[in-house]
């Protein structure tokens, strides 16, 4: 990463600047896409032509963040984006040669702005590296679902886990996007039909968290704009289909030193380190809090239902995939693949604050010493109400308005996302909830009506 680390934010070097300038000028950009999120993770996007690079790459372009969601009130709107020039890509070729790059969003007098997502995320990495990590890498697994159109979700295939027949309809598709997201610099490992009908997978490839949380962005745009070129609907809603398997972003999290991965240890029995102990237990610990940022949705709360594969148990384990928290297995000669797979999060998070609260929650539990308790590697859904109480095994909330109460009384939450963003994301899910819960549903009047 070709920038220089200030406090809350980053300063391009020259000679990525002059880079980004050449590369417009010998590709004959005609227009550069400056995006960045909402505190919900939605992307915005406005546009400048190359006449206007030099300025916004010294400067900055300024816009109006009161109409942005959880930005700042009319009264103090003025905002300032700064483009990231080592983020620059081209886009995927179209009649016009069009770039992006993602900006980092700043106050007039050039102060990193606390409501703007990536902020957040970098004031985390700041936290880590005080405790003398060096990286976060995090390498998150999207799923999503594929529809005729955006007016229903009627799948294209009945295709199962790993289907590679004349059932997965989209295995073209999933090629075509994959070109897409490399030729934006993003590496793919893994592309699979996933388990429910028209369900999809493209895994990118590890990276640190603030360059993933920026590939995530772009990857979920990629998915939809590829898919809206073939005549389909791609949809990271986190559970569209009754009956079927939601979609998830399992993460996979390591910290490294000078190099090294902490979480390893050789002569441990599961061959985790006492900091990588230590932040799963923090993640355990915290994960009931930080809930409402990795499943931000009411419609999150329908796929963290037991039975469907999404994990709804606070406990980790070596293989039990009903766990919270997976520790992949450990293949000899591989210390640096050692890692924690959490399991809960959803696809439609915004990526800055999820792996910021995740990175936050692992850190607490290093700082604290917190004690990581013995794997559960019996099947959790099987068991009774009564076998996990006495296990000392909780659930995730059940529901959003759940999750927010319990969010709201986070202090770690608090600190992860700063009073800006936790004070405007409590009060913008408190609204989504509330929304929600006073609305009647085809089952209420289909169950109840003719009856009472």
């Amino acid at each position: 990463m070709a920038t220089v680390e200030r406090k809350g934010r980053a300063t391009s070097i020259p000679s990525e600047r002059e880079r980004v300038l050449r590369e417009v000028n010998e590709q004959s950009v005609k227009f550069i896409h400056l995006w960045f999120t909402d505190i919900e993770g939605h992307l915005k996007s406005f546009s400048i032509t190359p006449a206007e690079l030099e300025g916004a790459l010294d400067d900055g372009m300024g816009f109006d963040g009161s109409s942005i969601t959880g930005f700042n009130a009319i009264e103090e709107s003025d905002m300032v984006a700064i483009p990231d020039p080592t983020t620059f890509q081209l886009m995927p070729n179209g009649d016009v040669r069009v770039a992006r790059m993602i900006c980092d969003v700043v106050t007039p007098d050039g102060e990193p702005y606390d409501g703007d997502p990536r902020h957040v995320l970098r004031r985390a990495l700041d936290r880590m590296r005080s405790l003398g990590f060096d990286t976060f890498n995090v390498g998150p697994e999207l799923e999503y679902f594929l529809f005729k159109d955006d007016q229903g979700t009627e799948p294209l295939d009945e295709g199962g886990y790993f289907a590679m027949t004349t059932m997965d309809a989209a295995s073209d598709l999933r090629h075509d996007t994959v070109k897409a997201l490399e030729s934006m610099g993003i590496p793919i490992e893994y592309v699979h039909h996933e388990v429910g009908p028209s369900q999809h997978e493209i895994d990118m490839r590890y990276a640190s968290a603030l360059d993933m949380a920026d590939h995530t962005v772009t990857y979920r745009l990629v998915v939809k704009e590829i898919a809206k070129k073939a005549g389909y609907h791609a949809t990271f809603m986190p559970k569209p289909l009754f009956g079927e398997n939601g979609s998830g972003m399992h993460t996979h999290q390591s910290l490294f030193a000078e190099g090294k991965n902490a979480f390893f240890d050789a002569d441990d029995e599961w061959h985790l380190s006492e900091v990588g102990k230590a932040f799963i237990a923090g993640q355990l610990h915290h994960a009931r809090e930080i809930s409402a940022v990795f499943a931000q949705w009411v419609n999150s709360y329908k796929r963290l239902v037991p039975g469907y594969e999404a994990p709804v148990y606070v406990a980790w384990s070596r293989r039990n995939r009903s766990a919270l928290i997976r520790i992949p297995l450990y293949k000899p000669g591989n210390e640096q693949a050692t890692r924690a797979e959490i399991r809960c999060p959803d696809p439609a998070c915004n990526p800055y604050l999820t792996f910021a609260a995740l990175l936050h929650a692992g850190l607490e539990g290093i700082e604290k010493g917190y004690e990581l308790p013995e794997p559960m590697e019996q099947n959790l859904y099987k068991l009774t109400p009564e076998e996990r109480k006495a296990r000392g095994i909780v659930a995730l909330p059940e529901t959003l308005g759940e999750a927010i109460d319990e969010l709201a009384g986070s202090e770690l939450a608090k600190k992860a996302l700063g009073d800006h963003v936790f004070t405007s994301y409590v009060k913008l899910k408190r609204k989504e909830w509330d929304d929600y819960r006073v609305q009647l549903t085809p089952w209420e009047m289909e169950n109840y009506l003719g009856v009472l």
